[in-house]
């Protein structure tokens, strides 16, 4: 009987385990080898996180393939615990639940998944069938398709909202950035009267944005930046290099048109990989196709010119901050002024661009001013957040972050220097703690940072209850740079 309620307890402790390792799984693309080296890397989270009370940023949403996982889990649980009533007894009932629970849960997704793997092969299929359909019945429709390490989510909402001034559009929403997510929008909302279709392109392999160009077939391209990101599946800035050229390779392939490529030129991995030198470029630090000059920021807002390849100007005001918004501003403006709309009907609706949600938003608080860049971080996009800290000189500068995931055999590296920056930037550093504490720690120290100015969270609303215990007079203005090791 003791064994027997000892099964029972572990199944239902196993049950939270898988829960949380199917969530992963969804984070991690459904892809069995990312989530194997992830599982790998992580395993001991299982235990700790699937035991946690708060709210995940991004919480596991029940799909149909989900719900299909979770089934196909217990049944074959099930049949082991039958085979286990014919051939064991209580004892060994009590083995298997042990060996479940600490060895096969944290895996179960990915053998679900491999047992699936015919039904969801051909559901996915009928799936794509019906979306290329509904591409070819929109013979006149004009695809962009908008990737990169960062910004690319961003500069799709930026792109969406200026060509809403003349054509009909749709977006991907959100970041659906997959081949099942563009293939959702297609079918769900894809409309005879749209004229253009901007399909944001996300990658964490080799060929992945490929699959979504030859899904696809863009007219336009767009490529926001290459980075340091996902370098745990990527292996090498090479490879996301490759990768995001995927993308001008298919309009190059198609159009046969370079000008009908896009490239942020003040990505110096871009400028140095680029092949296309028909590309039409846009800058605010370098020389591009479409030049900003005259930037001026601050709390309020920025204001900036953009120069197009034509020799026209244009001054251009916004709310959103920082040189990075602008940088992604600029790069909707050149495709929104190719496609044919005049720079001066572009400024109303520049100026009514809204940030985009957890992307560098500035929030007033009562007697906090917050910058909320929790979206999932990288090292360029982190330094930017910090230099856009940085403009507030009067005030309390604050970080809050747990540092930035997916960067391979570098994240120990890459954290280390982002804590040297923040200690550059900020006056208090609150670390939420996780497996990169030790190595932002340790930069914050190098760079000269007091330990009586480091606080360690143990989670996001422990920091944000610190945050309010600070001393001084001084306007507090926080900085939160990523948030997704919520999950990870």
């Amino acid at each position: 009987m003791i064994c027997l309620i000892l099964s029972i307890i572990l199944i239902l402790y196993a049950s939270q385990i898988l829960r949380y390792a199917v969530h992963m799984f969804q984070q991690n693309g459904y892809k069995n080898k990312v989530h194997a080296v992830w599982v790998v890397r992580n395993y001991g989270r299982h235990f700790t996180k699937s035991l946690s009370a708060s709210p995940a940023k991004k919480p596991l949403v029940y799909t149909p393939r989900v719900v299909r996982l979770l089934i196909t889990t217990v049944i074959w649980f099930l049949i082991l615990c039958l085979l286990n009533r014919f051939f064991g007894n209580e004892y060994s009932l009590l083995v298997l639940t042990v060996v479940y629970t600490f060895l096969l849960a944290p895996f179960a997704p990915i053998i679900s998944n491999i047992i699936n793997k015919p039904v969801e092969t051909g559901i996915a299929n009928g799936f794509k069938r019906k979306a290329v359909q509904a591409l070819e019945d929109c013979p006149d429709l004009k695809v962009i398709g908008v990737t990169g390490s960062y910004g690319k989510t961003s500069v799709k909402f930026y792109l969406k909202e200026l060509l809403g001034a003349r054509y009909e559009v749709l977006a991907t929403p959100e970041s659906y950035n997959t081949p099942m997510g563009v293939v959702k929008t297609i079918n769900t909302m894809l409309r005879p009267i749209h004229q253009i279709f901007i399909c944001e392109m996300g990658a964490r392999n080799i060929g992945d944005i490929k699959e979504l160009c030859d899904l696809v077939h863009p007219d336009y391209g767009i490529i926001t930046s290459v980075g340091e990101q996902h370098l745990e599946s990527f292996k090498t800035v090479e490879n996301i290099q490759s990768t995001k050229f995927e993308l001008a390779d298919a309009v190059y392939g198609k159009t046969g048109r370079e000008d009908s490529i896009f490239l942020n030129y003040d990505s110096g991995y871009i400028t140095a990989y680029n092949k296309y030198s028909g590309a039409m470029t846009y800058a605010v630090k370098g020389n591009g196709s479409y030049s900003t000059s005259d930037v001026i920021t601050g709390r309020q807002g920025t204001e900036f010119t953009v120069t197009a390849p034509d020799g026209s100007s244009q001054i251009f005001s916004m709310r959103l901050i920082g040189e990075h918004n602008v940088i992604n501003v600029v790069g909707a403006i050149a495709v929104s002024h190719t496609l044919g709309i005049p720079l001066s009907e572009l400024v109303l609706p520049v100026r009514r661009l809204a940030p985009v949600e957890h992307r560098m938003n500035l929030i007033e608080q009562g007697s906090l001013t917050i910058i909320d860049d929790a979206y999932n971080s990288n090292p360029a996009g982190a330094k930017a957040a910090l230099d856009t800290l940085a403009m507030f000189t009067e005030d309390m500068k604050i970080v809050i972050t747990p540092g930035m995931v997916e960067l391979g055999i570098e994240q120990d590296r890459l954290n280390g220097v982002f804590g040297e920056q923040i200690a550059e930037t900020a006056d208090w550093a609150i670390v939420v703690d996780n497996v990169n504490t030790a190595a932002i720690t340790d930069g914050l120290r190098r760079a000269g940072m007091p330990m009586e100015k480091i606080y360690l969270a143990s989670s996001f609303s422990d920091a944000m209850k610190y945050v309010y215990r600070i001393p001084g007079e001084a306007h507090k203005v926080v900085l939160i740079e990523n948030d997704l090791t919520d999950n990870y």
